[in-house]
């Protein structure tokens, strides 16, 4: 318990002696983040392929009728109506 309220005291001592603040010449944003940024662009193509083949495959089960005749018809007429009050 002693252990918890010493915490603060120690946080703050530490921050206050790293607290300085850098240069404009030496915050750079490196390859890593170049790399990152390029590895995220590469994960959202993928999914977005992904999801387009996920698409063409159901639109496809839809109209072998492995889902059943869907008609926009009958789905609005399955519906309740809007209850007035």
């Amino acid at each position: 318990m002693h252990v918890l309220t010493l915490a603060p005291d120690l946080l703050t001592a530490v921050v206050s002696l790293a607290d300085e603040v850098p240069e404009d010449d030496d915050v750079k944003a490196g390859w890593l983040a170049f790399g990152i940024f390029i590895a995220l662009i590469v994960a959202v193509a993928l999914l977005g392929f992904s999801l387009v083949k996920q698409l063409r495959k159901a639109k496809a089960a839809q109209e072998a009728g492995v889902y059943g005749p869907v008609d926009d018809d009958d789905a609005s007429a399955q519906r309740p109506a809007d209850h007035q009050a």
